[in-house]
Parts: structure tokens; C-alpha cells; sequence
């Protein structure tokens, strides 16, 4: 049901929170991770997720296509695979006569049936196709308001769900964000004590890359080499030494 349907039934949901920004990037990111799969050579039964509004049949959230004027529209599909109970029957009976026949028996125990019947019903889903339904969605961001184009539970059990994957998804991202500030903030801390370690020494200590540039050295150096803080990206040799240091040059390279 959609928003071109001559009769159309509105569920109205009120939006709380807003996305990280830049929005429409994390909204972009939302919906190509929960896009809707294609399950036609697949036995699975039923498969959701988001598509465009467009072209509900191509999944392609890249561009505005999903912005109109000032509101986000896309659409929830939901694939089903229907089998006929009395097509199952069928393919469930002729499977247990060629193994009862194959392994010269007379009887199943339950759990072998169980699997047959599994195994039947997985078979048939893979050869037949999956019926779609379209349900459109209009987002008015800034308002915090979201229109669902379809009051059928089973419909919107799913936009529930998928709305709480997405919400798990910008968590997730979130968390990540947290823990990469967290790591920064030790390296930080770790760099900090490290340097005021090395200065509580009073030894004058240069610490070379293996390119021979100068990474770290303690204050007490400056008394020996001539260097600035401006220069820690410069090469060991490009500094004025004295004879002193020229046998320990040559023992570096």
C-alpha cells in the first residue's frame, strides 16, 4: 500500500531523538545496512527491509533520492514465500517413501519426519518467487512526525523491527565513536607520562625513527645538540654536529 493507492490506510508515528549528523549521511548509512535482500534462490520464507520509494524493486539510496522537498520518503518491503499446504503434503509423502524404501524400513522416528518435512519445505521455497508488498514511509524530520502507509499489524510489527535496527545500528556506531575517543584519550595519557618520565630523568636522551628522524628527545639534549621543538620532523643528520657525534653517525646508518 502506497502512497499512489487509490484507498490507503495511515498509521501516524510521533519520532523522538535525532539522527548524528551530518543527517542525511546517517540516514543514508541506516538504510543501505538494512536494505531489503533478495531471497528467490534462497529457502528462506520472508525477508524486510528498506527500498526506495522510487523504485521499490532496486534498492539505491545514493543522492537525495530519498529526500523530497523537506521530508524523507522510502518504503518497507516485505517478501513471502507462500506454499500451498497440500503442495507440502505432496513432497513430504514421496520423500518418506524413498527413504523408507532406500534404507529398507518400515517406519520414521519423529525427529527424522521432522527433518524431512524441513528439508521439503527448503526445497520448494528455493523454486518458488517471493510475493512483495510496499508500504511507503514519510518522514517529516525536523517536525519529528512519521507516516506509515498501512495499518496491518504484521506490517507494522515490521517497521517496529527495522526502525530498531536502525536505532541498533547508530548505537553501535555511537559506541564505536566512544571507544575510539577513549583510545585517543590513553594515548594521550600514555605519550604525557611517557614525556615526563623521560624529563625527570636529567639524562640527555634523542630518539630516532629508523629514517633517522628525530621523534622525541629530552630537554637536557639541547645542552649537546642544537635543537627546537619546530625541527622533530627534520633528518638526524641535517643538524649541525660536532666531530664528537660523527663515529656514532656513522654506526646509526
Amino acid at each position: 500500500m502506497g502512497l499512489l493507492s487509490r484507498s490507503v490506510s495511515i498509521s501516524q508515528y510521533r519520532v523522538e531523538g535525532k539522527l548524528p549528523d551530518p543527517v542525511m549521511d546517517s540516514l543514508r548509512q541506516g538504510l543501505k545496512a538494512n536494505a531489503i535482500g533478495e531471497i528467490d534462490n534462497d529457502p528462506s520464507a520472508m525477508v524486510s527491509g528498506w527500498t526506495c520509494f522510487e523504485n521499490p524493486f532496486s534498492p539505491n539510496f545514493e543522492g537525495s533520492r530519498f529526500l523530497i522537498d523537506t521530508a524523507f520518503v522510502f518504503s518497507l518491503r516485505i517478501d513471502k514465500k507462500a506454499i500451498a499446504s497440500k503442495v507440502i503434503q505432496k513432497h513430504y509423502s514421496l520423500a518418506m517413501e524413498r527413504r523408507l524404501a532406500e534404507e529398507g524400513r518400515d517406519f520414521l522416528s519423529r525427529a527424522e519426519k521432522k527433518g524431512i518435512k524441513e528439508n521439503v519445505i527448503g526445497m520448494l521455497s528455493t523454486r518458488i518467487p517471493a510475493t512483495p508488498s510496499v508500504y511507503d514511509l514519510i518522514w517529516e524530520y525536523e517536525a519529528g512526525y512519521l507516516w506509515f502507509f498501512s495499518n496491518l499489524k504484521s506490517a507494522n510489527e515490521e517497521l517496529e523491527t527495522s526502525k530498531e535496527e536502525m536505532q541498533s545500528l547508530n548505537e553501535e556506531l555511537q559506541t564505536v565513536n566512544h571507544e575510539l575517543q577513549a583510545r585517543v584519550d590513553e594515548l594521550s595519557q600514555a605519550n604525557n607520562d611517557m614525556k615526563n618520565l623521560l624529563n625527570s630523568t636529567d639524562i640527555a636522551t634523542l630518539f630516532l625513527d629508523e629514517a633517522l628522524h628525530v621523534r622525541r628527545f629530552t630537554p637536557q639534549t639541547t645542552s649537546i645538540i642544537k635543537l627546537i621543538n619546530l625541527e622533530v620532523i627534520l633528518p638526524f643528520l641535517n643538524h649541525t654536529l660536532s666531530q664528537y657525534f660523527a663515529p656514532i653517525v656513522r654506526v646509526i646508518h
